[in-house]
């Protein structure tokens, strides 16, 4: 019945997106060893639906996309496209004739384990690396590709296999990688603290598109289910998944990297994203959007007008095809507020929030764990998308909080508008009764009726403390750009209970916050230079 269903929606989505004829033109190059019969290409961009042998013979199911004046003598860039998890092969069809039609070579396959591709779902894992070196080979082999001019795309699971294949095939001179990963552990369990909701959404996508790996089994049944006894091999599964561990041969192979994700991605949290991005050498962009995960380029999935895909389009034209279109030229970090506004450029991450100021945390709180307080991060991907379209975040009616369960500050009402750029930073002392627990930090917007709009949230576990013996809790809250209007303030508020996250707060656990002249809690917050 699964295998009706995809083989169904697999037609229809072709179906659609292959209507309407397109005309382009591409730089003269040698002679290609395949007709262009084969694609049907005769005055329409042609698309061809084929299986290649993915890593230890798996068979992928894939489309071919070539330019509709091929003439069997030239030769084009070329791209490739890996799916998005529990996507099917005609996700980037849109794009994919888009690209056609200014002249690149376009093949985009179902990654292992997903719809009619064969082999089981191994999380981007050796094979789904290898496997994107396979469709290169097969690309030019079998289509006009020129092998000096070879790129690789993707959205959320193909970006980060894209990365992964440019830190291992040399043949990689470009990238454009959108809602992915850097580091797959500060993704989904950054303060190590499981982010339940996304993982729980990747897992059941998995398992209804997909047929995930034994491995992919145990790591979703320890994971969700806090095994800690198996807690440094999680980890060391997701490192290996991690672009980032292999970021010295991703600057060695030299590939330009083009990195885009939303300020609210849910699945992958921006920070992990601008600290690869810091540390990559060779040429670079980084883009921040509001939105949530995927939200931002979906649009130009179904072939609609889409700044994300803009970009994307310059800088293949940039780095595969050679064209002054001056991407080179520009502030390489182009951020976008969530309050709205153009586009703001800055030389390098670390300029972003180039002014801090610093929020006093003073007194003494205790709060009681194990209850919502009623401030919350909201729901994995529409919560953020709600803000991106509607600009509706979650809320919180501040004053009425509940003090037991929430600590709460504020600063002073702002008599001018505050531009928050970057990630603020929480650096408190924390007193727990029990040896484990768990706290989530927030940052509102607060108007003058109280009401709170969400800027950002982090989460924070801890296990192994001294009941009674205070601790240090530094902790990064998801980085964002949001307009503070003249006339409110900014809170904190830290309660410990959040449905994004699993919470490990033994029942009846109280958590102290403190502050002393020899070690003043605070919050960073970083500001945009005036």
């Amino acid at each position: 019945m699964r295998t009706a269903l995809r083989t169904a929606a697999i037609g229809m989505v072709s179906a659609a997106l292959l209507a309407g004829p397109t005309a382009a033109g591409a730089a003269a190059a040698p002679a290609p060893a395949v007709s262009p019969d084969a694609y049907g290409a005769s005055g329409a961009t042609g698309v061809r639906f084929v299986d290649i042998e993915g890593d230890g013979g798996t068979v992928l199911k894939a489309n071919a996309v070539v330019p509709s004046d091929w003439d069997g003598r030239r030769r084009y860039p070329a791209i490739v496209l890996p799916t998005s998890w529990g996507l099917p092969q005609t996700e980037y069809l849109a794009q994919a004739r888009k690209l056609a039609d200014s002249g690149y070579v376009v093949v985009s396959y179902n990654t292992r384990g997903f719809w009619q591709s064969g082999g089981r779902v191994e999380v981007a894992g050796p094979p789904d690396v290898a496997d994107a070196s396979a469709v290169i080979d097969w690309t030019l082999a079998n289509t006009p590709a020129d092998p000096q001019r070879v790129g690789v795309a993707g959205v959320s699971y193909g970006a980060g296999i894209s990365l992964l294949a440019a830190a291992h095939d040399k043949r990689i001179k470009a990238v454009v990688a959108m809602s992915g990963w850097a580091d797959l552990i500060d993704s989904i369990y950054s303060g190590r603290t499981q982010h339940r909701q996304a993982v729980g959404l990747l897992g059941g996508a998995g398992y209804l598109t997909g047929r995930p790996s034994d491995e992919m089994k145990q790591i979703l049944k320890d994971f969700l289910g806090s095994n800690l006894a198996r807690e440094q091999q999680m980890i060391d599964w997701g490192w290996k998944r991690s672009p980032a561990a292999y970021l010295d041969r991703i600057n060695d192979n030299g590939a330009a990297v083009m990195l885009g994700n939303a300020w609210g991605d849910t699945v992958f949290p921006p920070n992990q994203y601008a600290s690869f991005y810091e540390k990559l050498t060779g040429p670079k962009r980084l883009e921040f959007r509001p939105g949530d995960h995927a939200t931002p380029e979906g649009a130009g999935l179904l072939g609609l007008p889409n700044d994300v895909w803009t970009s994307a389009h310059r800088w293949f034209d940039r780095y595969l095809k050679g064209v002054d279109n001056g991407i080179d030229r520009e502030q390489p970090v182009q951020l976008a507020s969530r309050s709205g506004g153009a586009y703001e450029g800055y030389p390098d991450w670390k300029s972003v929030g180039a002014t801090e100021r610093k929020i006093a945390l003073d007194g003494r709180k205790k709060i009681y764990a194990n209850l919502d307080s009623g401030a919350n991060g909201g729901t994995v991907i529409l919560s953020s998308a709600l803000d991106q379209f509607l600009k509706l975040p979650p809320m919180a009616v501040v004053p009425f909080l509940p003090r037991s369960f929430a600590a709460v500050w504020q600063s002073e009402r702002y008599g001018s508008e505050q531009r928050l750029r970057g990630a603020a930073k929480l650096h408190t002392t924390v007193t727990s009764t029990k040896k484990s627990g768990t706290l989530v930090a927030y940052l509102y917007d607060v108007g003058p009726l109280g009401i709170g709009r969400l800027i950002s949230n982090a989460p924070y576990t801890f296990h192994g403390e001294t009941p009674g013996r205070p601790f240090n809790v530094d902790l990064e809250l998801f980085a964002t750009a949001y307009d503070v209007p003249a006339g409110h303030r900014l809170a904190l508020v830290v309660d410990t209970v959040d449905p994004l996250y699993i919470e490990h707060n033994p029942s009846g656990a109280q958590l102290t916050f403190s502050s002393s002249a020899a070690d003043p809690s605070y919050l960073s917050v970083p500001l945009r230079k005036k």
